[in-house]
C-alpha cells in the first residue's frame, strides 16, 4: 500500500461513486503503483473500485478472461477521482485492493493529528517566555511527531520549569531512543530548582 498525507486524501472522502453493473458504492482504495494493461501510472495516488463480489462484472469476468485471454482473472469496475466515467479494470485474484481500502475516519484523525502537531510547533518560539507547557508536552509525548520537533521541545523544557510536566512524562511509555534519554535531566533540574525555592 502507498504511503499517502492526509492532504492528498481529505478531498477525495466526500466524492461517492457507484458501479454501473451493479450499483455498489465503489469504495476509496490505494492505486498500485504500476497500471497493470499498460505498464503506466495511474495519475492518482487513489482510484475508486468496486469490491462487490456478487457484482455480474465480476463474477462473469473469470469466464470472459479465460476465454478472450487465457488467464486466471476477473474484472472490477474503477475510476479515478474527478472523473464522470470509470472502466473495468483487471484482477488476478478475489482479495485484489480488499487490504487497500481507505477508512475515511482513520485520514481525519492523522489530519486532526498533523495540525495540531504543526500548531505545537509554531508555538515553541514563544513557549519560554510564555511559561506554556502544553505544546511542549504535547510534542514530547507524541510518538508520531518528527523528531525534530520533539527534540527541539525537550531542550525547552529545562527552561520552563514547570512541575505539571513530571508526571506525564515520568508515565510515557517512549519508542524512540533518541526522545527518552533527553527528559530526565530537565525533569531533575525542574525539581531541584523548586526544592530550592521551597527551603528558601
Amino acid at each position: 500500500m502507498l504511503a499517502l498525507t492526509s492532504e492528498s486524501c481529505l478531498k477525495y472522502l466526500d466524492e461517492e461513486h457507484s458501479c454501473p453493473y451493479c450499483n455498489s458504492k465503489l469504495s476509496c482504495c490505494t492505486a498500485p503503483p504500476i497500471h497493470v494493461g499498460d505498464g503506466l501510472g495511474w495519475g492518482s495516488e487513489i482510484i475508486f473500485i468496486c469490491l462487490n463480489d456478487e457484482c455480474k462484472l465480476f463474477v462473469n469476468g473469470w469466464k470472459q478472461a479465460e476465454e478472450q485471454y487465457g488467464h486466471v482473472a476477473s474484472f472490477r469496475y474503477m475510476m479515478t477521482p474527478g472523473a464522470k466515467s470509470g472502466t473495468p479494470m483487471t484482477v488476478y485474484s478475489k482479495d485484489a485492493f480488499t487490504d487497500s481500502i481507505i477508512d475515511p475516519e482513520d485520514i481525519k484523525a492523522k489530519d486532526k493529528r498533523l495540525t495540531r502537531e504543526k500548531d505545537a510547533l509554531a508555538k515553541l518560539d514563544t513557549c519560554v517566555k510564555e511559561k506554556n507547557l502544553e505544546p511542549v508536552l504535547y510534542l514530547i509525548t507524541d510518538e508520531k511527531a518528527k523528531p525534530d520537533g520533539r527534540l527541539q521541545a525537550c531542550e525547552l523544557l529545562e527552561q520552563i520549569n514547570d512541575l505539571v510536566c513530571i508526571d506525564p512524562i515520568r508515565n510515557h511509555t517512549f519508542k524512540h531512543n533518541n526522545i527518552a534519554p533527553r527528559c530526565p535531566p530537565a525533569l531533575n533540574h525542574t525539581c531541584t530548582a523548586h526544592q530550592k525555592q521551597r527551603d528558601r
